[in-house]
């Protein structure tokens, strides 16, 4: 998925999952019409403007369909504990302690450092760790650790992650990582001279940025007629002096979530739409199982191949943007259902694409002959997961192996209930008056904002990622852009 996100004004904005069309509103009342009052805005604090997303036209999914999508959206909330351990080793320790204490302290609840401490809760739950969504810095509480240690105390010890500890050892262990801001300060560091080093993700252990290129520039050799990509769903380690891959399968690392999220997928399996939409899922649980590179390839082609089904869904090991070596891949999900309407923009664009290839600024060496296999569509959001929420993607891009992006095509797609989000919120912003140059211009952004920004995101999409073939001999750009290649491809694809 190649993600775009988007900054307000000093306010990063999440979204948050929504199809009731008024809280005050009953379920089955909001799904009746979508003429009841929807309340975007969720919450704000810290840098973060929370938002919902309005889920339009559930109510007219078939009860089969709303049965697919519930075992599609439990198997992407139970990767939620795999994408808070990649991003950071101690990240779920912190998880379960400040769950413990949201949810047993038995103190007062009142006063500047519990407020200080809530908003701690509030930014560390939206970043999925400790270290900020976009910059990667470290948040540290404004809440002082004295007051920290007395919540831990009143909590129910039980329900902390002691392992056996004694509280004031846990609380000794968890001091620097909580609230020392030098102490591993940086979740991806892409500056550095050793960018594994430098940055705190939980891809490597005991390995250098030489040792991991060297290792894996050698598996690359060994095999160049594999296609796939080598190592994405694996943590690279060293044991005795040799280095060691720990395969995210159901019988390896990650293996208890694995199992539970083949357990829906499954379930789904008995009640997809088609048979072919049915091969995906399977074939999706057979790489689950072998964690075999080849077999994800499978299951890419044939979810690439699925243009019929409604319901659609992204579950998988697909991202490379938290880890330095743009190598390892991050949980995410996405389920959503297909808006038919909407479609109709992106397909028009989608199927100029051979003209703007032809047409394009760069060496025609470079330029594709034939543009194969661009489905291109808009969707509803229904659920989102590990590193897809809740700084959420407006625009999705898939596979990313380029081999089976070049011979089988790609899934671009726009998330029209995300952007409607966004694009409601701006409305509302005084940004256009501020720097508007004259009454005409206000008046032509306000009326053509909100177009131009989704035709933006379907060129993106489906042009920008669709565009371009690398040279013979050259390698992915993994390899040769290294810890720059996810930056720069998304930089050039704004042009």
């Amino acid at each position: 998925m190649k993600i775009i996100y988007t900054l307000l004004i000093g306010g990063a904005l999440a979204i948050a999952a929504c199809n009731s069309g008024d809280q005050k509103a009953t379920s089955a009342e909001a799904q009746k019409t979508d003429t009841l009052p929807f309340d975007y805005i969720a919450d704000r604090f810290a840098d973060i403007q929370v938002l919902r997303y309005n889920v339009h036209d559930f109510d007219k999914l078939t009860p089969k369909q709303k049965e697919l999508a519930y075992y599609l959206s439990q198997a992407g909330l139970c990767g939620r504990d795999i994408y808070y351990d990649q991003k950071y080793r101690y990240g779920l320790a912190i998880r379960k302690t400040l769950e413990a204490i949201l949810s047993t302290y038995n103190g007062d609840k009142k006063g500047a450092e519990w407020d200080q401490f809530i908003t701690y809760c509030n930014r560390f739950f939206f970043a999925n760790g400790n270290h900020h969504h976009y910059s990667a810095d470290k948040m540290v509480p404004e809440c002082s650790f004295e007051y920290f240690t007395q919540l831990v105390k009143n909590s129910d010890q039980a329900a902390l992650p002691l392992n056996g500890k004694p509280v004031d050892e846990f609380l000794a262990k968890m001091k620097p990582v909580i609230f020392d801001p030098a102490f591993e300060a940086k979740g991806v560091d892409l500056s550095a001279r050793d960018v594994i080093a430098a940055s705190c993700n939980n891809f490597y252990d005991g390995v250098s940025q030489k040792e991991a290129e060297d290792y894996y520039d050698k598996l690359t050799k060994a095999d160049t007629s594999n296609h796939s990509q080598i190592g994405f769903n694996t943590k690279l380690v060293k044991e005795n002096g040799q280095l060691k891959e720990l395969v995210w399968k159901a019988d390896g690392m990650y293996g208890p979530a694995i199992q539970k999220i083949i357990g829906w997928l499954e379930k789904a399996s008995a009640v997809a739409e088609n048979d072919l939409q049915k091969k995906t899922i399977d074939e999706l649980i057979a790489f689950y199982k072998s964690g075999n590179p080849a077999d994800f390839d499978k299951y890419s082609i044939s979810w690439v191949g699925d243009s019929i089904s409604t319901i659609d869904n992204v579950n998988g090991f697909i991202e490379v943007y938290q880890d330095a070596m743009q190598r390892k891949s991050s949980f995410e999900a996405v389920v959503s259902m297909k808006d038919f309407e909407a479609t109709k923009r992106i397909a028009a664009i989608s199927h100029q694409a051979q003209w703007f290839e032809d047409n394009s600024p760069i060496l025609p060496a470079h330029k594709k002959a034939n543009v194969v296999g661009i489905s291109a569509k808009v969707i509803t959001v229904i659920n989102e997961g590990g590193d897809g929420a809740p700084a959420t993607a407006i625009g999705i891009n898939l596979p990313n192996n380029e081999w089976v992006r070049e011979n089988f095509g790609s899934k671009s797609v726009s998330l029209s209930n995300i952007i409607e989000a966004y694009n409601i919120y701006k409305a509302k912003s005084p940004m256009i008056d501020e720097f508007g140059y004259n009454q005409e211009i206000k008046d032509r952004a306000r009326k053509y904002g909100a177009l131009a920004a989704d035709l933006h995101v379907d060129m993106h999409e489906v042009i920008g990622h669709a565009s371009g073939k690398i040279s013979k001999g050259v390698k992915p750009f993994e390899t040769t852009l290294k810890n720059y290649a996810g930056v720069l491809e998304e930089a050039e694809l704004i042009w």
